[in-house]
């Protein structure tokens, strides 16, 4: 009877083929979420780049009402549904924002804030960086299909990363310092300097490669979202919940002219706010929500207030997205996963990281295919 190899030789060879088998599997998506995600890693900055539209001068007079903004918003696009109107300072237009999920429309129209002048409309599914946006997170494919595929591509890339930190841990320290150096010599062959490229390169980005394909899976698959909520101690409810009001409508003017004091009264009891988004109930029955960024370019220290449509009392929600200062160690996990994952959270710096961490990830999934199409070749021409 033969002796079994020792276990890390077992571990090894169970890693060396899940690497190869998941790593050609996902190769062609990691690439593409890679390349995408660079083109993405700026894109606030460059929608802003020229974006005069967006600034106004101060003027002294009253800003537009939410019920007015919403009247001159809808004569532009009639028979499309409001998502929200984004109400900044003194100088900064009103935002509203336009959204369908079937079929897609998505368009923003900047107004005037003191006299309702349409300044610009901005169509954000066209252009380099909708297209750009469209490959990170459907592939091109019908959204059935290419969200599916991204989210466990992405997760599947998890597993490949670990695999692959399994095949290169060294037996000492000597051989660690060794195979973080980069040793070409006129004699080292074009396949030896492939493989230093792949493993070198994997094992300095995988600590931001995990990073970036945790926070993905995090935003990308439900059931992943939640096991990561859990295990770190999530009690309240980890959805999105608009709760329903408190009182009951009453069908008179009145209702409408507490939904224009709202805003006014928020920016007077919360001055310090960057922006406050609102978003205009769907039905009598459906609490009024404003979304209250503080920080400009990230989301996760935003507050998500709810207000009863009739009285404007503020309701407090069972959730995660509630009042940024009342959430917990879990809620916060959660809640900074997208804007870790653009790099937004470490301002210019973080982005900087994404950008250079994503171009140089997608030169992973080249170098892996390159590896196993010269082992192949190999193999061929010695039979």
């Amino acid at each position: 009877m033969k002796n079994k190899p020792p276990l890390k030789q077992r571990i090894k060879k169970v890693a060396r083929k899940v690497h190869l088998f998941l790593g050609l599997v996902t190769g062609l998506i990691v690439f593409i979420l890679a390349l995408t995600g660079v083109c993405l890693s700026f894109q606030d900055e460059i929608r802003d780049f020229g974006a005069d539209y967006k600034t106004v001068p101060k003027e002294s007079k009253p800003f537009l009402t939410a019920s007015e903004v919403k009247e001159i918003a809808q004569t532009i696009f009639p028979d499309k549904a409001i998502h929200g109107s984004v109400f900044g300072k003194a100088t900064d237009a009103i935002e509203v924002i336009f959204y369908e999920a079937e079929p897609e429309f998505y368009y923003k129209v900047y107004l005037n804030p003191y006299s309702g002048a349409v300044l610009h409309k901005e169509d954000c599914l066209s252009g380099f960086l909708a297209f750009a946006l469209q490959g990170h997170k459907t592939l091109w494919l019908p959204k059935s299909i290419g969200a599916v595929l991204v989210s466990y591509g992405t997760f599947l890339f998890l597993i490949v990363l670990v695999s692959g930190l399994l095949l290169w841990w060294p037996k000492n320290k000597r051989h660690f310092k060794q195979t973080l150096q980069v040793k070409w010599t006129k004699r080292t062959s074009l396949k030896k300097k492939i493989i230093q490229i792949h493993t070198i390169l994997g094992v300095y980005l995988s600590l931001f490669a995990l990073i970036i394909g945790i926070t993905g899976s995090i935003i990308g698959l439900n059931w992943f979202y939640f096991i990561v909520f859990k295990a770190v101690g999530g009690s309240k409810a980890p959805q999105f919940i608009i709760p329903n009001n408190i009182s009951t409508p009453n069908g008179n003017p009145s209702d409408t002219i507490a939904l224009d004091q709202l805003i006014p009264r928020i920016k007077k009891d919360i001055p310090n706010y960057q922006n406050l988004e609102l978003h205009y109930p769907e039905t009598d029955s459906t609490a009024i929500y404003v979304e209250v960024s503080y920080s400009q370019g990230v989301y996760y220290d935003s507050d998500y207030r709810f207000y009863d449509q009739h009285t404007l009392q503020e309701i407090k929600p069972n959730s995660i997205y509630g009042i940024y200062k009342d959430s917990d160690f879990a809620d916060k996990t959660i809640r900074i996963a997208y804007d870790t994952h653009v790099g937004a959270i470490l301002g210019l710096f973080g982005k900087i990281i994404v950008f250079l961490a994503s171009f140089l990830i997608s030169i992973l999934p080249v170098t892996g295919l390159l590896i196993w199409w010269k082992r192949k070749k190999d193999i061929a021409e010695r039979v």
